[in-house]
């Protein structure tokens, strides 16, 4: 099936099914294996596709290097859990940049009992900061409802 995989401009990638396929891309040096991390993601188990996601996340390709994020989000929506190395990659990464979207889809996916402590930790944290954002906006939709009538009655008056 590997005439079915454009590794020049990246057709077909998400579609592939075979980690040998994937591990010769890598050998040889191709420049898409974060798109064809997805794929693996999609199309093969987690203990499959974790180790060649891993590979990935250490791309020297930025956007590749991205995909390979992506890759450990989608294997967290569509397997319920994460391999250890692939929480600890997300947790030495952080809740930003790259791996801020697949500390989302873990949080969101992989049921609370589940998550090794910083991401429970992490959910917990996220959930007060979102609190604290509606409660300050709250107080600045008042504000600013109060500065309006304010200023409406000093007009009228």
């Amino acid at each position: 099936m590997t005439a079915t995989w454009n590794w020049e401009s990246g057709e077909g990638l998400l579609g592939i099914d075979d980690p040998a396929d994937w591990d010769a891309a890598y050998e040889r040096g191709e420049a898409r294996i974060g798109t064809a991390a997805i794929g693996l993601a999609f199309n093969c188990t987690l203990a499959e596709a974790s180790p060649r996601i891993l590979k990935a996340m250490r791309s020297a390709d930025r956007g590749q290097r991205g995909f390979a994020y992506t890759a450990a989000g989608h294997a967290a929506r569509l397997n319920g859990e994460l391999t250890p190395e692939l929480y600890a990659a997300l947790r030495a990464e952080g809740h930003r940049g790259f791996a801020a979207t697949a500390v989302d889809d873990t949080l969101t996916f992989v049921p609370f009992r589940e998550l090794p402590p910083w991401f429970k930790w992490r959910l917990v944290a996220s959930r007060v900061e979102d609190k604290l954002e509606v409660w300050r906006l709250h107080l600045t939709y008042a504000a600013e409802d109060l500065r309006k009538a304010l200023r409406g009655r000093r007009r009228s008056g």
